[in-house]
């Protein structure tokens, strides 16, 4: 819980399966929309869970079958943008790069090493 509250704002519309867990969570949201699965409903309405659970799964069975944990935070991130950046939304190759070129500029990646 700590997680999603931290990086998600409580304005927004909580969309869920079914699961117990969320009913907490839930409440602290503006809104809280349930989909259960167990009655075969994968859709009602805007209430879907379809799309993040796409994106874990392309995620997941794509080039990040083994993230080291340490590292996690940089594989979503690379794999998001490729994700928002995609065909499908409009974004060819020329456009994809120059938006990622942008994002780079004046910034410099370095990694410290564990001691």
């Amino acid at each position: 819980m700590p997680i999603v509250m931290h990086h998600m704002d409580i304005e927004s519309t909580l969309q869920t399966d079914e699961s117990k867990r969320y009913v907490g969570i839930g409440r602290k949201f503006a809104a809280h929309e349930v989909v259960n699965h167990g009655l075969e409903e994968y859709g009602r309405g805007t209430a879907t869970t379809n799309t993040v659970e796409g994106y874990f799964s392309i995620f997941k069975k794509g080039i990040y079958q083994h993230c080291d944990e340490r590292h996690l935070h940089h594989y979503l991130a690379e794999f998001d943008f490729r994700y928002s950046n995609r065909a499908k939304l409009g974004a060819d190759d020329n456009a994809r790069t120059r938006k990622a070129l942008r994002g780079i500029s004046g910034k410099r990646l370095t990694y410290v090493q564990a001691r």
